[in-house]
């Protein structure tokens, strides 16, 4: 261990030589209006009491003097505490000594006029002194080397008693096996036996001194023997509680918590609290012996080697009531994941012990998930504080800490909705295990959104389940830091290590974490060392690779009966008051069991974590099988598009090429015509307007990638100055939030998946800064927005935009890789669906919804859509790059009006359309390349010959469109064509259900690139090359002759 060792070495006391040296080599840095010239013209060496530590009082009162002569007798704010210290202790000689103010300035000016050496100090004394006051004094000055030792002394205690408080943890009893590997150096070394270390000696240890302020283990005594400071901080950090936090560069906050864990007899719990925690205790052992007993074969991932979790829990829950707080959500791993369902939740046991029955049948749509993924949602009467209390629990993957920003997501909705700004009505509660808080990277992203303004839930309680071990990997393989909570450091949060095996610490720490949480609304961690009972689930053999571990695991007696064991020799409960609470506790768990016998159905949705009610019927089912028009009238169409086009804030001036911008909009407006950027104007106003909330989040949305949104104008003249037009469109609108994302994909969306699982009524996008960019949230993706709602019965209508399009930029920032979201599309390719309501049934049963748009329009609409819907998926929009200030990209107000929806498909419309019997070929295609399509179909004159059809929406595929595309020209080739390579984008999944279209009746030729590694080429050159030849492919009618 590190110890004090490095302590020793960093904070041991200077002597007084080394103080002036220390000094001499730092002047002050802040400058003063006079120029600093020590006027002295006798040796400084010859004034008695300049020396050491009060030579650089002195010269701190010599500077004040030169500025104000009147000062020199008032306190200075020095920060250096030897300074304070010597000052009070001068304060005290010139008392005893009845020394005048004013010798101080009697003693600079004689020193400034040339005094010989030792003359220039003269106490002007009163009529009535005597000889033996002055020869006091005398002797007082001569006493210089005893006021330095006692200067020295009392800033090595203070050294020393900050030493306990930066790193009295590291030799706190932290791990109840006693073979922890947290190993800060090879030679540990003590505190107590090596205050020589601190520039003290074992005479010392019952000498009294004076505690600073910044301790509070005194309680109400200002001074102790160091013998009994020692003791003290012993006791406050060396036991079985580590506290960091002296990292924290807040002064109200570190006082705070030494207030916290250093006042003497802190931690006391009386009879009724020791009571309930060994109920508590019971209720959570007995459940995972109980689901043992049952179900000795089955994997539970139990809790077993930290069962206090649940009075930790508990705890948090009940002080978080206390302070206000009436809604939680909580995310954790699997791990203990039932026991907190039945012990903290409070779902009913039956619920729990069917889920281990195999014949039990599913009663609701999707694939399900195992029983301890599972989340829920309970609302219920907190017993501690009789105050109704709102609990969920949000389902997860087995992607360790993945939910993380979910629940952030969730809990900052839920604060939004409630209009709770400060985090003291809503909050979250985030358990982790120990391996996966050190090695998942999304820890660092979500604790880096904690304090951001659009993001902050205003405090999170972060519980460690600490089995030092993950899985089969030892904590010296797993991490390089010595604990697996040193990334809450980053963001200043307290972390609080204490011994699982401790119930009453336990409780006492996570009291504080929620004290703190509810006094700073800043995230706290609370580290439970404690052990794995069994393998990494109940049928693994942990010791094939920790052997000695597990040995020792196999001797440690559970904590339940440490803790009665201590109760009963307290006289707090009897033996048979102990075994009366077990046997409670297991009769409930065999009525529950029995009762679990009759459950022939398993209902998923009664373990929905995120319910909406009044939104679905009472059986869960969508009020209606039909989508509204989208369109609007033109009068809310010219009244957004004005505000779009204008700063609606007086005396505010934006920059020259956004007044530009705002001109060429407002000029489009007149012509009734819209662009993208309008085009999306339009969607999120109306929607403002009809009181649906908007947030929109990524990096750099305000302004957008593109420089094309500007939903955000800034004061070219105030910083910080800034105006949201969007929000004063209407008088009683909803509001509208868009907000730049830090740089995090994973995270973020994380995060904006979970704000959208509070609310139905709410349009939340995420848009990628480039569409390639949410590869590195792919977990998000494949694990909660694609099977979401098959998994969980949760239904979700979040938005990514993703920039799309292959520009000649490059591989990196082509492709939003729409062949991945298409492949994890539940569509059959092969069966031509037979559905009443075809196109509102078929996005019903899809698991999301993914489009790509080629007209400003159709972007509206779909945006406007996703909100008319009687139910919600999750929307992938693939968004244009060139597009948004293309020419020929524009729509006319026209298309927007009542009346007016989403195109799935956008058919030909020109001349071949007019003649479809001699049409030669048909191309089918998406998105941007319908413009260079057309374009190369003008310039060969081909406009008769070949008719291009826009599929808009992907996936689920329009079969009944494009099979009357299809067979609207019966005697044209079809072939699909793209601009991304062969082996990506939509050629994949497109062709076998264009096939099934037809019956498989013509083949569905291809013109695009070639296959590839890369998205996109690097080259200019080559990315024009690759164009031209799919596009000669393309309208070369003779091109796939001689093919099958």
């Amino acid at each position: 261990m590190f110890h004090l060792r490095t302590c020793a070495a960093k904070l041991r006391p200077l002597t007084a030589s080394q103080t002036v040296k220390t000094i001499s080599q730092h002047k002050p840095a802040a400058p003063r209006t006079f120029q600093q010239i020590r006027c002295y013209s006798a040796p400084v060496a010859a004034e008695p009491f300049l020396s050491g530590t009060s030579s650089n009082y002195v010269e701190e009162m010599y500077y004040a003097w030169l500025e104000n002569p009147k000062s020199v007798h008032k306190v200075r704010r020095s920060t250096c505490p030897r300074i304070l210290l010597l000052h009070r202790l001068c304060v005290c000689m010139c008392v005893r000594a009845k020394w005048h103010v004013q010798s101080w300035d009697i003693f600079f000016r004689n020193a400034n006029a040339g005094a010989a050496p030792g003359t220039a100090y003269q106490s002007p004394p009163p009529l009535s002194t005597s000889l033996s006051a002055l020869t006091q004094a005398q002797s007082l000055v001569q006493a210089q080397p005893n006021v330095d030792k006692l200067v020295d002394d009392h800033l090595a205690v203070q050294s020393l008693i900050r030493a306990y408080q930066v790193r009295g943890h590291h030799i706190a009893k932290l791990d109840p096996l006693g073979i922890s590997c947290v190993n800060f150096d090879d030679a540990p070394v003590t505190v107590s036996p090596n205050v020589g270390f601190y520039g003290l000696d074992e005479s010392d240890l019952d000498k009294v001194f004076h505690l600073p302020t910044t301790t509070f283990i005194g309680g109400n005594e200002s001074a102790l023997p160091l013998r009994e400071i020692i003791r003290r901080l012993e006791m406050a950090y060396c036991q079985h509680v580590g506290v960091e936090f002296m990292f924290i560069n807040d002064l109200e906050q570190c006082q705070w918590i030494r207030r916290k864990f250093e006042t003497p007899g802190i931690m006391q719990f009386t009879t009724d609290e020791k009571r309930t925690l060994l109920a508590r205790l019971v209720r959570s052992t007995r459940f995972e012996e109980f689901l043992h007993r049952k179900w000795s074969s089955e994997k539970r991932f139990g809790l077993e080697g930290c069962e206090v979790l649940i009075p930790a829990l508990k705890t948090i829950i009940d002080k978080s009531s206390e302070n206000g707080v009436d809604y939680v959500i909580m995310g954790m791993p699997h791990r203990g994941r039932l026991n907190v369902l039945a012990n903290v939740i409070r779902k009913e046991l039956e619920q729990i012990f069917c889920q281990f029955d195999s014949k039990l049948e599913a009663a609701d749509e999707g694939s399900g998930d195992v029983k301890y993924h599972l989340g829920m949602y309970h609302r219920r009467i907190n017993r501690v504080t009789e105050r109704n209390i709102t609990l969920s629990l949000v389902a997860n993957p087995s992607h360790l800490e993945a939910a993380d920003p979910v629940v952030m997501g969730k809990t900052k909705a839920e604060q939004f909705y409630c209009g709770d700004t400060k985090g003291k009505k809503v909050m979250s509660i985030l358990l982790h295990g120990d391996a996966a808080f050190a090695g998942q990277g999304i820890v660092y992203e979500t604790f880096h959104l904690s304090d951001l303004p659009s993001y902050t839930t205003h405090g999170t309680v972060h519980v460690v389940v600490n089995n030092q071990i993950g899985f089969t990997t030892d904590p010296r393989m797993a991490r390089s830091s010595p604990y697996p909570t040193d990334v809450a450091r980053v963001v200043n949060a307290p972390i609080f290590h204490v011994n699982a095996d401790d119930p009453e610490a336990v409780v006492y720490v996570c009291n504080v974490a929620a004290e703190w949480r509810s006094t700073f609304h800043k995230d706290v961690v609370v580290d439970l060392v404690c052990y794995r009972r069994n393998g990494h689930n109940e049928m693994d053999e942990p010791m094939f690779t920790q052997p000695l571990m597990y040995k020792q695991i196999r001797k440690q007696k559970p904590v339940l009966q440490k803790y009665a064991e201590m109760l009963i020799s307290e006289g707090v409960v009897n033996q048979p008051e102990y075994e009366e609470e077990i046997s409670k506790y297991d009769r409930i768990c065999e009525e529950a069991h029995a009762r679990s016998k009759d459950e022939k159905i398993l209902h998923i949705k009664h373990w929905l974590d995120s319910p909406w009610p009044g939104f679905f019927t009472l059986e869960g089912q969508p009020r209606s099988m039909t989508c509204p028009s989208t369109g609007l009238n033109e009068e809310d169409l010219a009244h957004i598009g004005k505000v779009a086009s204008s700063v609606p804030v007086e005396d505010f001036t934006i920059h020259g090429g956004l007044s530009r911008i705002l001109k060429t909009r407002w000029e489009l407006v007149k012509n009734r015509t819209v662009d993208w950027a309008l085009a999306e104007y339009m969607a999120f106003g109306s929607l403002l307007k009809e009181g649906i909330h908007i947030r929109l989040s990524g990096q750099d949305v305000e302004r957008g990638t593109f420089s094309h949104r500007h939903h955000v104008l800034h004061d070219q003249n105030v910083d910080k100055r800034t105006c949201i037009p969007m929000n004063h469109l209407w008088p009683n609108q909803a509001p509208y939030t868009v907000c730049n994302s830090s740089l995090s994909e994973y995270g973020v969306l994380g995060f904006e998946l979970g704000f959208a699982m509070a609310s139905p009524n709410a349009l939340v996008l995420w848009e990628a800064q480039f569409g390639d960019f949410h590869n590195t949230a792919q977990c998000i993706i494949d694990q909660f927005i694609c099977p979401g709602q098959a998994k969980w019965v949760r239904q979700n209508g979040i938005v990514l935009l993703l920039p799309h399009g292959m520009e000649g930029m490059g591989p990196e920032h082509s492709s939003a890789r729409p062949e991945r979201f298409l492949q994890m599309c539940n569509d059959d390719p092969d069966v031509f669906p037979k559905l009443d309501d075809f196109d509102v049934r078929q996005l019903y049963d899809c698991n999301w919804i993914v489009v790509n748009c080629s007209t400003p329009a159709n972007f509206f609409h779909v945006l406007r859509r996703q909100i008319h819907l009687p139910f919600r998926k999750p929307l992938i929009i693939f968004t244009p790059k060139s597009l948004l200030r293309h020419p020929e990209a524009r729509s006319s107000f026209d298309d927007m009006l009542p009346g007016t929806n989403f195109l799935r498909v956008i058919p030909e419309s020109g001349p071949a359309a007019q003649n479809p019997d001699h049409v030669k070929r048909v191309l089918f295609c998406t998105g941007k390349v319908y413009y260079e399509l057309t374009r190369e179909r003008k310039a060969r004159d081909m406009e008769p010959d070949v008719a291009i059809t826009r599929v808009e929406q992907l996936s689920p595929f329009p079969f009944d469109l494009l099979q009357r595309e299809a067979l609207k020209y019966p005697n044209a080739e079809l072939a699909w064509c793209q601009e991304e390579h062969k082996n990506q984008g939509y050629y994949d999944y497109v062709k076998p259900r264009l096939r099934t279209t037809i019956d498989r009746a013509k083949p569905v030729w291809y013109a695009g690139r070639d296959p590839a590694a890369a998205p996109a080429t690097g080259n200019k050159k080559t990315h024009l090359t690759e164009l031209h030849r799919f596009l000669d492919i393309a309208f070369n009618l003779d091109a796939y002759k001689g093919f099958s």
